[in-house]
């Protein structure tokens, strides 16, 4: 599915930015986003952009303008179907969930919208569960809009770096095996994620992860992001990491 949608992306760049709006709709939808892992989906477009397939500022803005929509028929969808949304299978496995963003909402609601969009299980959540509560549309649209602004280039970052790691000409042997760090940096952090995404997905988890228990798996999980944050912090005392600051530079200037 990663290939076909890379290769749909790369069609045009009409048709680019308008799959990234409907990928970033579909992350932030209720229901529908606990089932997609956005790390995923969006560090591709990140890389895209990191190789310069994609331009990083038109990214940016389709994917707000989806993350956008996708937020606010959330909120009128529980705003409207509160009651029916309730007797859903789905939402029912999430119920403690639910019950954590209500208590939140009521008693710090710009935070818990502002912050919940950077977190897997709650980002399709928070914008449902505000509806159901009746919160304020006015109250709503501030933290939301902030945070569609800013969940983009934070989801972006890891593709990017591949991409320009990826897209990088080969200077010599000593500055190509930085690449290959990098890359295991990279995807040690995205192997981590995927970890703890499986983790709440059940019928994945039994699919894949036979005989590890739930606390294995996050361990593990925990364990490989934080490798890859390590990684990523020592590497920048490494003195050839100055060509990827030049290459990000170049990338977010006009």
């Amino acid at each position: 599915m990663e290939s076909w949608l890379k290769l749909l992306l790369l069609q045009s760049l009409t048709y680019s930015y308008i799959i990234i709006i409907i990928i970033s709709f579909l992350e932030s939808l209720a229901i529908i986003g606990l089932f997609l892992p956005g790390i995923v989906f969006m560090s591709m477009i990140g890389t895209l952009i990191g190789n310069q397939n994609l331009n990083f500022y038109a990214a940016w803005i389709a994917s707000s303008i989806g993350c956008l929509l996708g937020d606010w028929l959330s909120y009128f969808l529980g705003l409207k179907f509160k009651n029916w949304l309730y007797f859903l299978k789905n939402i029912k496995k999430y119920e403690s969930i639910l019950s954590k963003i209500k208590n939140t909402i009521r008693t710090h609601s710009m935070a818990t919208i502002l912050i919940g969009r950077f977190i897997g299980p709650t980002r399709s959540l928070i914008p449902m569960v505000s509806g159901m509560l009746k919160l304020s549309f006015r109250k709503f649209i501030i933290p939301d809009i902030i945070g569609c602004l800013l969940w983009p280039p934070v989801y972006f970052f890891p593709g990017i770096i591949t991409g320009i790691v990826l897209n990088t000409p080969k200077y010599n042997e000593n500055e190509n095996y930085l690449k290959w760090i990098l890359s295991i940096i990279f995807l040690t952090f995205s192997i981590g994620i995927w970890f703890l995404w499986i983790n709440r997905n059940k019928n994945v988890n039994q699919l894949l992860t036979f005989s590890l228990s739930i606390k294995k798996i996050n361990y593990i999980g925990f364990f490989l992001i934080s490798f890859g944050i390590v990684g990523f912090i020592l590497l920048q005392f490494h003195p050839k990491i100055s060509f990827l600051r030049h290459a990000i530079i170049k990338i977010i200037s006009f």
